[in-house]
């Protein structure tokens, strides 16, 4: 293959020296280097191939616009956006085939905030003594795939810990994008599929359903990333339908649980005008973390441990209502087939008759508001049964198969009303 190139991001006027070994390595090691200076303040210490004025402009601004942005943390913010532009522009002119940066809290989150922006499948390391500790990883991660690497000591100078880990990195995206799959490439239409362990036996057997049918399912785990990474596929393009099996993010992002996902989730299936079949699967609670660490307000209600660092929170009868409004507004603008699919008998393992946040008149209450607020062109349908059922998976495996006919024929149709 011709020689990979990596784009190589650091703040020049701390990292200089440390991004020139790595340079330098990735040389060795048969790859090339695009250097993007994410400085905002200080001289450079070594020569970028993209100096820190071009970065600012990718983005619309200029240097002293963001050296004059009023808080460190405002600066911080313009260059996280113009790398974004900028890194995402490189890999599109198919100038990089991957990315690393080395940098401690503000400096990796900016490299990191550029690898969001790419594919799934794209080599993406970033190296920060950031990455340890209870510390939260989520603004480093996002919904993609990037490797964060914890650099043990600080990054400030070169010393025999420092050349071992840099060089080690730096050999890890020289091997990702040599030898790694850059981006997926599925042989068969991919269908995402939310799923959660409350939701695991139902969603079992839709996707066994669609793999006999020659659909690839790709599941994603809704635990406040895995509903975003599925959407954000879905805009990508990687997906042909969406199966949003699992709502809890849903319910989380509304009554403060720790699976909360931004206001945009359920929304890029309407938009790219996927096929889309929903399920209030796990809607009825939202997760807190272990038992001695929930609010007390929330222990009045009913509740499950469901491991010792999860605690699980029904969601009362008006909150579903307010969810069931909610779900209803975020499809409204469907205008490829959208169907919901409720099972009356149990949203989740736990909601079940006789389960120990089982709450009929709320889940009651969810489907009135559905009934309500959905628009007439999206079909509702009510099964008499509970999520985890075979007859319930099946009954959604055959709908979305369904769906996924009627879409391919209007298009065909579309297509010879057009010959």
């Amino acid at each position: 293959m011709n020689q990979p190139v990596v784009a190589l991001i650091g703040t020049l006027d701390t990292k200089g020296a440390e991004i020139d070994f790595v340079r330098k390595r990735l040389t060795q090691f048969d790859t090339g280097a695009v250097v993007i200076d994410s400085g905002i303040l200080g001289t450079p210490g070594i020569d970028a191939d993209i100096p820190r004025e071009q970065v600012a402009r990718a983005a619309g601004s200029s240097l002293a616009a963001v050296q004059q942005a009023g808080s460190r943390g405002a600066a911080v913010e313009m260059m996280q956006e113009a790398l974004r532009v900028l890194v995402r522009r490189l890999y599109d002119e198919g100038r990089i085939q991957g990315v690393l940066c080395l940098g401690g809290a503000e400096g990796g989150l900016m490299g990191a905030a550029a690898m969001q922006a790419l594919p799934v499948g794209v080599p993406k390391i970033v190296v920060s003594p950031s990455a340890s500790g209870r510390r939260e990883f989520g603004p480093f991660m996002g919904s993609s795939d990037i490797l964060i690497m914890h650099s043990v000591i600080d990054i400030l100078g070169l010393n025999s810990v420092a050349r071992s880990v840099f060089g080690n990195a730096a050999a890890a995206i020289a091997g990702m994008c040599r030898w790694g799959s850059e981006k997926p490439a599925p042989d068969r239409p991919s269908i995402g599929l939310t799923m959660l362990g409350q939701t695991t036996p139902g969603a079992m057997v839709v996707v066994k359903r669609l793999e006999e049918a020659g659909l690839e399912p790709i599941i994603f785990h809704a635990n406040g990333v895995g509903g975003p990474a599925m959407d954000d596929m879905a805009r990508d393009g990687v997906l042909s339908g969406v199966i949003d099996f699992t709502l809890s993010e849903v319910s989380n992002t509304m009554f403060d649980g720790v699976h909360a996902t931004g206001p945009q989730r359920m929304r890029a299936a309407v938009e790219q005008q996927l096929p889309l079949l929903v399920v209030p699967g796990a809607l009825d609670f939202f997760n807190q973390g272990a038992l001695d660490t929930v609010p007390s307000q929330y222990l009045k209600r009913p509740h499950y441990r469901h491991n010792p660092v999860a605690t699980l929170v029904r969601v009362e009868e008006e909150e579903m209502r307010t969810l069931g409004r909610e779900i209803a507004e975020r499809l409204a603008d469907a205008v490829a087939p959208t169907v919901v699919m409720v099972p009356t008998e149990g949203f989740s393992l736990i909601g079940v008759p006789g389960g120990p946040i089982a709450e009929h008149d709320a889940d009651s209450a969810l489907v009135a508001a559905l009934r309500e607020h959905l628009p007439p062109s999206i079909p509702l349908e009510v099964l008499q049964t509970d999520i985890n059922s075979p007859e319930f998976g099946e009954a959604v495996a055959a709908r979305f198969l369904a769906m996924l006919e009627a879409a391919a024929g209007g298009r065909d149709g579309g297509r010879r009303a057009g010959s």
